[in-house]
């Protein structure tokens, strides 16, 4: 992967539209939710990627970084946990890409109705279609990285324009005055700082393919600085666009609302199908991205001997860890099953999207920890005192069930189990791994 690779990478990765669509609904506070949340979370989480990808280049990212700082129980633990948190994730970006690809169809801004059974099997297909390329390896998967790096990018920019056209013809769909941008302390509003957090996180992704990346110590930062203009501007100018094309949204689908609506508006109807699309692209492009990134971690563990053997076999052929992907495939598709049962399609998108930042803030505390460790430079550590104290309130807050759920109590259990499930699964895991190894090396030869 060279840097243009990496540059692209890192847009679909940690740029995405189902944020921006989240922040609207918030409405003009979350503007400055942004900006903060991009000082808070993503400025210390590119501080020490860069200073950890310098000194350990090598392939497992937190993985090795958590191994090397506090032992091997807690490397695996970093690694565990930032695997499971992707597989309810790869649900909710497949449902956020089904609930925008309705949109083709055509829409003056109302959202298009479906039945659970279309998000399911537009989700199972998108999965399907991001496994098969990543198990050819990363040269061919790179292609639908690429293909939905430069889609969200294009989307974004379509947003932008349509809106900027819209706000000179009509105005602003949504008043924004300046005291509308004070961030607001109601629970919703410090319920959404976590998803923020979390949408500003993405960074450490690369990390875990370093093996694959041409000179990574000097490709990996000068991708960061390239493409982090480019997710603020997706994230802040996105923002802006939406509120400005519409006055409500919904989470799941506004970005594509507030691009019909202007559509339809301006008599660019045409455009709308456009938009729909590329916007599909791009999630079913940063599941291809993720899923590529996070199977290297369960092949590091086969490499430690705390998972099966298999796991730590590479394809002859192709270079990827077919174990590790197919397996995260089928819990990933599991997880799509069980987020849905019990609930509505707004509810088990919310489900997905509360297990996904619950579970991944945990391996961020025990990254920060780790370069607080490492480092030994005082710019770094600063940064990952800052991080460490935004990945706890992040986590504290995440699993508050949204007020319109229509059953919060299932919500909470939901969430509080599948966290409290991959806790408890990776220790066994690795207790079981350590008793594997150890009756290994005692086995006579």
């Amino acid at each position: 992967m060279g840097p243009l690779d990496a540059v692209l990478f890192f847009i679909v990765a940690s740029a995405n539209l189902q944020w921006i669509a989240a922040a609207a609904v918030t409405g003009p506070s979350s503007l400055t939710v942004w900006l903060i949340g991009g000082a808070a979370m993503f400025v210390p989480l590119a501080v020490v990627v860069v200073s950890l990808s310098r000194r350990y280049p090598e392939e497992g990212g937190l993985y090795v970084w958590s191994k090397r700082a506090f032992g091997p129980f807690a490397g695996f633990i970093t690694g565990w946990t930032y695997w499971a948190s992707n597989l309810p994730y790869f649900a909710a970006l497949l449902y956020f890409a089904a609930g925008n690809a309705l949109f083709m169809k055509g829409s003056s801004g109302a959202v298009p109705t479906a039945s659970p059974a279309y998000f399911i099997l537009f989700s199972f297909a998108g999965l399907a279609l991001a496994t098969l390329l990543n198990l050819y390896g990363l040269n061919v998967a790179k292609w639908l990285n690429n293909a939905g790096g430069v889609a969200r990018w294009i989307a974004s920019l379509v947003l932008i324009v349509v809106a900027g056209v819209a706000f000179r013809h009509f105005g602003s769909a949504t008043p924004i005055a300046l005291h509308d941008l004070r961030p607001g302390f109601q629970l919703k509003d410090v319920i959404f700082w976590s998803v923020i957090a979390f949408a500003w996180t993405g960074p450490e992704s690369v990390s875990f393919m370093s093996g694959e990346i041409a000179a990574p110590r000097r490709t990996i930062p000068l991708a960061l600085a390239i493409a982090a203009p480019v997710i603020a501007a997706i994230y802040l100018l996105g923002t802006l666009a939406v509120l400005v094309s519409a006055h409500k949204v919904d989470a799941s689908v506004g970005v594509m609302q507030a691009i019909a609506q202007s559509d339809a508006r301006l008599g660019w109807t045409a455009l709308t199908a456009i938009a729909a699309f590329l916007i599909a692209l791009s999630c079913v492009g940063g599941t291809g991205a993720w899923l590529g990134a996070v199977a290297r971690i369960p092949f590091v563990a086969g490499i430690d001997r705390y998972l099966p053997p298999v796991f730590a076999r590479m394809h002859p052929r192709w270079n990827s860890p077919v174990a590790a992907l197919l397996t995260q495939t089928a819990f990933a598709a599991l997880f799509i099953v069980l987020g849905q049962s019990g609930t509505s399609v707004k509810g088990a998108y919310d489900v997905m999207v509360s297990s996904t930042v619950i579970v991944t803030m945990i391996p961020f505390l025990f990254l920060f920890a780790s370069a607080l460790k490492l480092s030994g430079n005082a710019g770094v550590a600063l940064a990952s005192i800052v991080g460490l104290c935004t990945t706890c309130v992040a986590i504290v807050f995440a699993g508050v069930p949204a007020s319109d759920d229509p059953n919060k109590t299932l919500a909470v259990v939901k969430v509080v189990t599948s966290t409290l499930v991959m806790l408890v699964a990776g220790a066994a895991i690795y207790r079981t791994g350590r008793q594997r190894a150890g009756g290994a090396a005692c086995r006579p030869r």
